[in-house]
């Protein structure tokens, strides 16, 4: 007798992962790649759909020839990360020129211009989205204004994973969480895009993908070109899929109105799920894959988290190995480097920053240098510089949107990359004061799409059952002593960037000027 077998595919902005999965969540095979983002210019960033499109079928080809043979893949889903633009496309569906990306911050102009002439307040009622160059309307319409070559080519505009789906089967569709993810063009009301603000802006609204899904829909069949290249013998189901987000939330086991989750990853995004229209321009919200019409997913979000660490690793010692992290946080245990890392504060706004201060022009800085640190105490300010991010996002939101469906945090539950490091789980729960649980399962996203995979066929036919395809660890308790010690650096940690945010913004106007 044949196992059904369930697939999820995440292309992730530094690697693409895929996990198959039987009926009861149990993971029979697993595969990884990674890849560079394309960085032009300072808070430049772009990728090539081609790397993308190769990355998932070098993951999904691998774990399919890992499947046992009395195994039957019954579906395959797959998410992506926020593409900013999308993939923009021409008549013959060809990429037009690279993605720029969600950490992309290049459409600053575009985004005050479209504060002075519709004005948020509008694009809020409509959107339930507020303005920024984090947003890919606003990189759609740097486009349009630098690149009029480029735009007078495009025909179609497509999620990142909308345009695998269409690779792998023919198929031009999008799912309502990526489609709300894009922000000032879609319409959180109808659920559809918005024919008054693509006029207004100038974006096509015939180039958007018109079908609407759930993200775990079965919307076509793998084509004979891409069973061939995924090893298959068969057609096989493929779902809508989402961005990755959602698929992470899933991952965490967030599925009732009130649950949250913190994805680490390249960003850190801290988020929960509610039924209210989203009303706070400083906030990102999208429909959820549960009931989308109903329910959304509203976070804040740090534009740069795990990629702090590589970045360090990488500059510092040259490698972003395992084997270099487990070096640092060795460097730290051996040095007895401990919470405030020696008076030394760091602000990890790397690419700009989104929640709280939504400010492009916010940089990294270091505050508290002194001959004495070392390597070992700035890498662990890094990651301090992360958990404060983290709380500044928590206090922001929870501040703002309390409710009676965003109860008192007691716990986070944290998921992504960053989650293996020990060090960097207690330094999280040594700040915010919280218990912190992680999966036993380090999978994230591709478990997510694996679940709503099976959601699509049927054989999973209420969410809930999430709860037993995933294990959490024991959580990681917060010290008490630590605690109160971070909630003196924290307070410091909020006043830096008030104090530097002038600095900061003639800075930008300097590097301008070249």
């Amino acid at each position: 007798m044949s196992t059904s077998i369930f697939i999820g595919c995440d292309i992730g902005t530094s690697g693409t992962k895929a996990v198959a999965v039987n009926v009861e969540g149990r993971i029979l095979a697993q595969a990884a790649v990674t890849y560079d983002v394309l960085k032009p210019q300072n808070n430049w960033a772009e990728q090539s759909p081609e790397v993308w499109l190769d990355a998932a079928v070098c993951t999904l080809r691998q774990v399919i020839a890992e499947i046992p043979e009395q195994g039957s893949i019954a579906s395959i889903c797959i998410s992506a990360l926020y593409g900013g633009t999308g993939v923009m496309c021409d008549e013959q569906m060809n990429s037009i020129r690279p993605v720029i990306i969600w950490m992309d911050r290049r459409a600053e102009e575009e985004s005050r211009d479209i504060r002075q002439t519709l004005g948020e307040e509008r694009l809020l009622e409509i959107t339930g989205n507020g303005i920024d160059s984090y947003f890919g309307y606003t990189k759609l319409l740097w486009v349009k204004k630098h690149e009029p070559e480029n735009w007078a080519k495009i025909r179609f505009i497509l999620p990142v994973h909308s345009y695998i789906v269409y690779k792998m089967t023919g198929i031009c569709c999008t799912d309502y969480c990526s489609a709300g993810n894009v922000g000032g063009i879609y319409d959180y009301r109808a659920h559809s895009w918005s024919e008054e603000m693509c006029e207004a802006m100038g974006i096509p609204y015939g180039a958007l993908p018109h079908d609407f899904h759930d993200p775990s829909d079965i919307v076509g069949t793998i084509n004979g070109e891409y069973q061939k290249k995924l090893g298959l013998n068969s057609p096989v189901p493929l779902c809508a899929g989402t961005v990755d987000c959602i698929a992470s939330m899933l991952s965490a086991s967030i599925v009732r109105p009130g649950d949250n989750a913190a994805v680490l990853g390249t960003s850190l995004n801290w988020g929960y799920i509610h039924g209210r229209k989203p009303d706070n321009p400083n906030l990102v919200s999208m429909p959820y894959c549960i009931e989308p019409s109903r329910l959304s997913y509203t976070y804040g979000g740090a534009s740069t988290a795990g990629a702090l660490p590589r970045w360090f690793a990488l500059n510092f010692l040259g490698d972003d190995s395992g084997k270099a992290y487990n070096k640092l946080e060795q460097m730290i245990h051996e040095q007895k480097v401990g919470p405030g890392s020696g008076g030394l504060i760091a602000l990890p706004y790397f690419m700009g920053e989104r929640t709280p201060v939504w400010d492009e022009k916010a940089t990294g800085a270091l505050f508290g240098l002194t001959l004495a640190h070392t390597k070992a105490h700035i890498y662990r300010a890094v990651l301090e510089s992360v958990a404060y991010s983290l709380l500044h996002i928590m206090e922001s939101m929870t501040g703002a949107e309390a409710s009676d469906d965003t109860p008192a945090i007691e716990k986070i539950i944290l998921v992504g990359g960053g989650a293996r490091s020990a060090v960097w789980k207690q330094i999280f729960a040594d700040v915010t004061g919280l218990p912190v649980f992680t999966p036993a399962a380090e999978i994230e996203a591709p478990l997510g799409d694996a679940f709503l995979a099976a959601v699509g066929t049927g054989a999973v036919t209420k969410f809930d059952t999430i709860h037993s395809w995933v294990t959490m660890n024991p959580p990681v308790l917060p010290d008490k002593e630590n605690h109160q010690q971070y909630k003196k650096y924290f307070a410091m940690y909020k006043k830096l960037y008030p104090a530097l945010k002038d600095l900061m913004a003639e800075r930008a106007e300097l590097l301008g000027a070249r």
